[in-house]
């Protein structure tokens, strides 16, 4: 790894870089999850047939899926693209047209041509966000991506912030949405108008990639890591040798997933998503325990609404704290150091979570919420910090899709073990509530803790030599001493 002398900073185009990273974060976030959770209201009226969230969950976990499956397409061609710039962009404007369209057709009436366009969104906001704009952090930053990481991703609790500030422009015209839908700017419908600043968001952050940023740092006169110890021209000879011996990357995808190490990191940190998303899905059935669970102070009254309120800012400032001192250690320590505090804070969100308490119920949603601050950073990081530049593409483009294969189960199964303690509570078990989450979320992280210290940079090294010798290739020092 080089150790050239680092700036403080990223540099003004890296930094650039970042922005574009967190606004696609925050449309990734308002238009994934914004049907599911604060449009939910429109999808159980019962004017005409509305589209149940039942439904609307099936549809945006398919696209998920198809996004995932076609990220795994691609592993086996990411380094033989030409430009990982403009394949993102491409995907990125078809993911922004598609967020248009749902924000602008009538979804109520069981409509087949919003249902269409939230589906296909679902694909392509996710192989933008997630994937392609990924590949991109890692070729401009390869040994600081955890930092770089933490920074982008706390779009995720910021985005969960602030997307309550819309939902009133939603639920407050209810009525006008279903009988009168208004699809102009100047006289728009409530749903554009929810859906506006993001929609404007994600076309700016576009315009910033497509003007400003290119494949590879030094093709814009800016330094990989922003370490200008380098010249420019021993940068562009290790650019072109990186180019170049993409396109031959020993790990491929069969290569890369017959690798135990790839599954002891991947898995965990599959975990990490799964239960980051899974429970910030059912914070208002989990909190409603102790009558926090609504922003509705008609239903719950005013004083539980402002606490419900409280506590979701709280989480989202854990997740932003997590995000970067998170994001810090694993670049100073290593990643896979990192994944495993990440685990242990996740741990103790799981047994502070099952102690019957509303006291140790916010200790464990502080908890939640570093550890899903954190959550998105590794896939990057860790793809980057143990295998070659040349190879970081195509690992990636294999740790990141299979990572949210598992995120994917997280809502289901939350959902399922709330209301199985629900169910118990009602019965007057005296284990019950939200006890079940929080017992399964300690098993997971426990386990998820023992197959990241299985992880073995060193074995990823041999495995690395084994390849190369095969192929052809010089073997080198480049992997030793890996955290």
């Amino acid at each position: 790894m080089e150790t050239g002398k680092k700036s403080i900073g990223f540099g003004a185009r890296g930094w650039l870089l970042i922005v574009y990273q967190f606004i696609a974060f925050v449309v990734y976030t308002a238009f994934t999850n914004y049907p599911l959770n604060i449009l939910s209201g429109l999808y159980d009226q019962e004017a005409g047939e509305a589209i149940s969230n039942q439904e609307v969950s099936t549809i945006y976990t398919l696209g998920m899926i198809v996004g995932v499956v076609l990220q795994l397409i691609l592993a086996s061609f990411v380094g033989k693209m030409k430009s990982i710039k403009w394949m993102g962009l491409v995907i990125g404007a078809l993911g922004l047209i598609f967020s248009i369209l749902v924000a602008v057709i009538p979804m109520y009436g069981k409509n087949p041509v919003w249902a269409a366009c939230y589906f296909l969104d679902n694909v392509f906001i996710t192989m933008w966000c997630t994937f392609a704009i990924g590949i991109l952090v890692g070729q401009w930053f390869p040994t600081r991506k955890g930092t770089v990481m933490g920074i982008a991703t706390i779009a995720f609790p910021f985005a969960n912030a602030i997307i309550g500030v819309f939902a009133s422009n939603v639920m407050g015209a209810v009525d006008e949405m279903l009988f009168i839908p208004k699809v102009f700017l100047g006289d728009y419908s409530p749903v554009l108008k929810a859906f506006l600043p993001f929609i404007i968001a994600g076309v700016i952050a576009w315009i910033i990639a497509a003007v400003f940023l290119k494949d590879y740092p030094e093709q814009c006169g800016a330094y990989r890591d922003n370490d200008k110890g380098l010249t420019p021209e021993i940068a562009q000879k290790m650019m072109l040798e990186e180019i170049e011996n993409k396109k031959t990357s020993v790990w491929k995808l069969n290569h890369t997933i017959i690798s135990r190490d790839f599954w002891f990191i991947t898995i965990p940190m599959g975990v990490l998503l799964m239960f980051s998303v899974g429970m910030m899905t059912q914070t208002s059935n989990i909190l409603s325990v102790y009558g926090w669970g609504s922003a509705d102070s008609e239903i719950y009254g005013a004083q539980n609404a402002a606490m419900y309120g409280i506590i979701m800012l709280v989480i989202a400032i854990c997740g932003a704290v997590g995000s970067f001192i998170l994001g810090v250690i694993d670049t100073k320590i290593g990643t896979k150091k990192a994944v495993v505090i990440a685990l242990v804070f996740m741990l103790l969100a799981g047994v502070f979570g099952i102690i019957p308490n509303g006291g140790c119920l916010i200790v464990a949603l502080i908890c939640l919420g570093i550890f899903m601050g954190a959550s998105s950073n590794f896939t990057v990081s860790a793809a980057a910090q143990y295998w070659r530049r040349e190879d970081f593409g195509s690992v990636f483009a294999a740790i990141n899709p299979i990572a949210n294969i598992i995120c994917q189960v997280g809502p289901v199964l939350i959902a399922i073990l709330w209301g199985v303690g629900a169910a118990a509570s009602v019965t007057g078990a005296s284990f019950g509530g939200n006890q079940y989450v929080f017992v399964v979320a300690a098993i997971f992280a426990g386990i998820s803790i023992v197959l990241t210290c299985f992880f073995s940079a060193k074995h990823v090294k041999e495995v690395d030599d084994k390849f190369r010798t095969k192929a052809g290739k010089p073997l080198d020092d480049e992997l030793v001493g890996r955290k």
